[in-house]
């Protein structure tokens, strides 16, 4: 049998296609063995393909943006979509059903400062109509030191991706306010990336064969399914929270069917990044993303 090596930066059940090409057997159907890690904080699981350690990893498009800002020829590509649309969550103290973007004015935000997430926050604002200057943001590190942080009572609201927030609700220590993805809208939000040769090679094109099966699973299994299989990869998650986590993004649609990362959700990045000045130009599909390999 053979075995690949996947690496997530972040791991959350955010990225369940990926995740569950392992916990939904898909891989091992396959004929694949597999070994999964998590990048250190503050590192990008691209490393791990730069040093061989990993075949296929959880990234984003805007990897590919910083290494041509340097000047620089990305050494990977974004072969395949993991999420269409921004996952994190903005929870409150208190329940807020009439919520609105500008409650956030004047008001302690404890917000992701990861270069991505921070970018999608200020894009965030801005599509809620939100002066994101008026906005007390708190850096309270990781997304495990924010989520402590939170519990001790600093902030007014924190920015977080699933299902950290589902888990404070259920705990009793806020509520879920609102979603970034339907404000900011289809974007290109999170893709797997691999060296050019391994996407040649027979493992991946078994890999893909077994990310499309999961693709359709994530869309046709009911959550509490998905995250039962899950559940022992998320030891500090109680499985109801993680499959009301699951079900929340399967009604947002973050998980389309097609694995192919789209023109539209591309350019969407290009524009986010082009807002908040990461861009020293419009770089062009093929210098980032490459077609998932033909099966």
């Amino acid at each position: 049998m053979s075995k690949i090596n996947i690496e997530f930066t972040l791991f959350s059940a955010f990225y369940s296609p990926l995740i569950s090409t392992m916990t939904g057997g898909f891989l091992k159907e396959e004929g694949l063995d597999f070994e999964y890690t998590v990048s250190a904080p503050g590192v990008t699981a691209i490393t791990a393909l730069d040093n061989g350690t990993a075949d296929v990893v959880q990234s984003t498009l805007s990897q590919g943006f910083n290494t041509l800002n340097k000047g620089g020829v990305p050494a990977c590509v974004h072969f395949a979509q993991i999420n269409e649309m921004d996952g994190f969550f903005l929870t409150g103290r208190d329940a807020d059903p009439a919520f609105s973007w500008d409650k956030l004015e004047g008001a302690e935000v404890l917000v992701h400062h990861g270069g991505q997430p921070m970018t999608m926050f200020k894009y965030a604002c801005y599509k809620g109509g939100v002066d994101i200057n008026k906005i007390k943001i708190i850096d309270a590190g990781n997304g495990g030191e924010m989520d402590k942080a939170y519990r001790a009572g600093t902030g007014q609201y924190i920015h977080q991706q699933g299902p950290a927030p589902q888990q404070l609700e259920a705990d009793g220590v806020g509520h879920v306010v609102t979603a970034l993805g339907p404000t900011i809208g289809p974007c290109g939000f999170s893709s797997l990336a691999a060296k050019p040769e391994w996407l040649k090679t027979d493992e991946a094109k078994a890999f893909t064969r077994a990310y499309i099966k999961t693709r359709n699973y994530m869309n046709d299994t009911p959550a509490a399914e998905i995250a039962r299989a899950e559940k022992p990869l998320f030891p500090n998650i109680d499985e109801a929270v993680l499959a009301d986590c699951i079900g929340t993004y399967q009604k947002m649609g973050v998980w389309t069917r097609h694995i192919d990362i789209t023109d539209a959700g591309y350019e969407a990045m290009l524009d986010i990044f082009e807002y908040d000045g990461m861009l020293k130009t419009r770089y062009a599909y093929d210098q980032v993303c490459a077609k998932p390999p033909i099966v």
